[in-house]
């Protein structure tokens, strides 16, 4: 799978499909596993682009500090090197932050889909972004952090996914520095004025996030020019659980407002 070396760090990469490339940049500590559902639904009849920031999965893990104007570069870098020209651009929580820094500084995103982020450091509970990150890799520890990922209700009802999810995130998942070094990218983050991004947007945050005030995130809608926002039942992923939901309107977004911007 490539490879694309920038700034020093090498950095790992995975496409499948043809047509217009939707790229898909992960939160705080978790691997490519987050995106399995939405790529099995764009890989295809588009090109689906999924990549490790930083300190996650494959790619390298330099010593922190970390920054949302690096690791936007390092999309640069990768959108580079796999040929991409243009880009629907998809990022929860800090990757929805890295989504808005490459729009900012980089001319190739068509569109934006932000889940569970906010325009800024000042709105992120790091608290609660922290406990789903235990230091222990341990089944025990790894189901304890899912709670403020997940609603009991599907915890309860999807125990083979629950198992799943926690072996990824044994393989895939960033160690404990760089998941230190990647919440204090989230604090530090400032978007800068949101009425000079004009790119069509969609935002969805989780009606019971722990992590990302709901209040936060539409105001982030409603402050981008071209921003729509829309909530979902659940918590910090809640896309993962209203997987079949968000999808389709992730799908919706890209074919409708991405063929005319």
């Amino acid at each position: 799978m490539p490879t694309v070396t920038h700034d020093g760090v090498d950095l790992h990469y995975h496409t499948e499909g043809d047509g217009e490339t939707v790229a898909f940049v992960s939160d705080v500590g978790y691997g490519a596993w987050l995106w399995g559902w939405q790529h099995r639904a764009v890989a295809g009849p588009r090109e689906s682009l999924v990549w490790d920031l930083r300190g996650t999965g494959r790619s390298d893990a330099p010593p922190g500090p970390y920054d949302v104007d690096s690791l936007a570069a390092d999309f640069e870098a990768v959108l580079r090197d796999a040929g991409v020209d243009r880009v629907h651009v998809v990022g929860a929580g800090l990757g929805g932050m890295v989504a808005l820094r490459y729009a900012r500084e980089f001319d190739r995103a068509r569109t934006l889909t932000l889940l569970c982020t906010a325009a800024d450091g000042e709105n992120i509970d790091t608290t609660a972004l922290a406990a789903l990150h235990p230091d222990e890799r341990d089944e025990a520890s790894l189901r304890e952090s899912l709670t403020g990922a997940f609603s009991q209700a599907f915890l309860d009802a999807r125990p083979d996914l629950v198992d799943q999810i926690a072996e990824w995130r044994r393989d895939e998942d960033a160690p404990a520095d760089a998941v230190a070094a990647q919440i204090g990218t989230v604090a530090s983050f400032e978007a800068g004025p949101l009425y000079e991004l004009s790119l069509p947007t969609l935002v969805c945050w989780g009606r019971e996030d722990p992590v990302v005030a709901p209040a936060a995130a539409e105001r982030l809608a409603a402050e981008l020019p071209r921003g729509t926002g829309e909530p979902v039942e659940g918590k910090h992923l809640c896309f993962v659980e209203h997987s079949r939901a968000v999808t389709e309107r992730l799908l919706a977004h890209i074919d409708g407002q991405g063929e005319r911007s």
